[in-house]
């Protein structure tokens, strides 16, 4: 398995890096859908950087409990220092997604905000198969993520930029995945359906709620 990328050394400037490159966009993304989340009560956020999600999270949804896992001991301190007074509703869970087994048998929220970018389309499929085990019939999955848009801005414009990303973080994290991973056909696999999606900055950036796909369209003839 390839080794974590290590986020450790960017914990104190991921907020600014951020807002220097793509201004509000990013958070745009994470709370496109929080309005919808208001009658979560067991969540899983994973790999939520600096806690700002699971920060607005706690204050809009005074009843949720979060369970806040992450590969880098440094972010996951910073999402509990974010969370302030709320903080007492984290379990943290200091652990590699890939190799993590949920704790919570029934969840009804996963969250993860441009996350899923760090790991390859088998990654996701098997991390989306182990979570679908623990999921509710309502529960929601919360994605943003970056896109590569078909036609012209596509190719000349996002594929460019998310190669760029992809080095950028290479040599801050050493993360070693260069593309962005199929997400759809993994979720789809493993019983999930898309419900709602919302794009900014020509599909550069898309925010997506998921469900988990009724029973009755999983029977095969």
């Amino acid at each position: 398995m390839r080794k974590a990328p290590n986020f450790d050394h960017l914990a104190g400037t991921y907020r600014w890096m951020e807002r220097f490159t793509f201004g509000p966009f990013l958070s745009l993304c994470r709370f496109a859908f929080l309005d919808e989340l208001r009658a979560s009560r067991n969540a899983l956020v994973i790999g939520d950087g600096d806690g700002r999600f699971t920060a607005r999270l706690l204050k809009e949804n005074p009843a949720v409990l979060v369970d806040a896992l992450d590969s880098s001991p440094e972010m996951l301190r910073a999402l509990v220092r974010n969370a302030g007074i709320r903080s007492s509703r984290i379990r943290v869970h200091l652990a590699d997604a890939r190799l993590w087994d949920p704790l919570v048998p029934t969840l009804d929220l996963i969250v993860t905000h441009f996350f899923l970018d760090c790991l390859t389309t088998k990654e996701v499929a098997s991390l989306a198969k182990r979570l679908r085990v623990s999921a509710r019939p309502d529960t929601k999955w919360v994605i943003s993520e970056f896109a590569v848009p078909r036609g012209w801005f596509g190719w000349l414009v996002a594929w460019p930029l998310v190669t760029a990303l992809y080095i950028v973080f290479w040599l801050l994290t050493g993360l070693s995945n260069f593309r962005l991973p199929n997400h759809h056909k993994a979720l789809e696999q493993a019983g999930f359906v898309l419900s709602q999606q919302r794009h900014w900055l020509g599909g550069l950036l898309v925010s997506e709620l998921w469900t988990v796909r009724p029973p009755a369209e999983d029977r095969r003839p």
